[in-house]
């Protein structure tokens, strides 16, 4: 009896997870199936596209001296990689976008932010803005080159011109249209102006900013493409020039190609950051 009364406990038995049932693996199956359903139907419109640029050009539609067949302008974009052209273009033309794009973020935000917050600098800047945000960026190249010389600095200063308005304008929506509710809600729990800032305002304006973000990485490398043509001896602009006029137009087409490919890069890191910024927004 006492062997008994003392004799350890048995070890519980743990439980077994039970196999996932045909539920599950249909669930599972659909998933997939949907997700891949989804990229077919949005890569139809680019593959009939393509589709027809292959075939156009071999039917006699079109002259395959002018628009060559898909495949040849594919073969041209793999030489120019292989000889390292391409890289060479794309690094100059990525290096002078991307700074004239980091240095309009970093000064097109924060200005944006004081013009919506506070009245006095919004009406001491928002005249000479308006003035010039309705002046195009291309019409102001030669001004550029002029003052700053025909190198790196004037395209530069092309592309932070170019970038500085829609994330300016954007900024500024974004900060002004935040519910009145929420700013009046923060305040009553006792925000002061910097937290109320970093906990209410950017948060709510920054699926705004982003849009204007999106809109400047667009035309950073659009802008800086078309000061590329005009004079530059590198750069995605210089080769589509240059390949028209030793008439390469298969390398011509690779440059235009490659322009699309690094734009929809650009926005897909763009989309990503504003994911990353908005969290909050994903159950929406």
């Amino acid at each position: 009896m006492a062997d008994t009364l003392t004799r350890p406990a048995a070890a519980p038995v743990p439980a077994v997870a039970p196999a996932a049932g045909p539920a599950a693996r249909n669930a599972l199956l659909e998933n997939v199936l949907g997700t891949a359903w989804l990229w077919a139907k949005r890569s139809l419109a680019i593959a009939a596209f393509l589709l027809l640029w292959e075939v156009a050009p071999r039917l006699g539609l079109v002259d395959r001296v002018f628009l060559p067949p898909f495949s040849e302008v594919l073969v041209a974009t793999w030489e120019l990689v292989l000889n390292g052209q391409l890289w060479a273009h794309v690094s100059a033309s990525l290096s002078r976008a991307i700074t004239g794009f980091v240095i309009a973020v970093a000064a097109a935000v924060p200005l944006g932010i004081l013009i919506a917050w506070y009245r006095p600098v919004a009406d001491l800047l928002l005249p000479i803005l308006e003035l010039f945000r309705n002046t195009a960026a291309l019409a102001l190249l030669p001004v550029f080159v002029l003052i700053l010389g025909i190198g790196e600095t004037s395209k530069i200063a092309l592309v932070i011109f170019a970038c500085t308005f829609p994330i300016l304008l954007n900024t500024i929506t974004g900060v002004r249209t935040v519910v009145p509710l929420l700013v009046k809600s923060a305040r009553s729990l006792g925000f002061g102006p910097l937290a109320l800032f970093r906990k209410v305002v950017l948060p709510a304006a920054v699926p705004s900013i982003f849009t204007g973000i999106r809109m400047s990485g667009a035309a950073s490398i659009l802008v800086l493409i078309a000061a590329e043509m005009v004079g530059a001896q590198s750069g995605l602009g210089y080769l589509i020039n240059a390949s028209q006029l030793n008439f390469l137009i298969p390398d011509m087409y690779a440059g235009i190609l490659t322009i699309a490919l690094v734009g929809l890069a650009l926005n897909g890191i763009l989309v990503t950051l504003e994911r990353r910024f908005s969290r909050w927004r994903a159950h929406q």
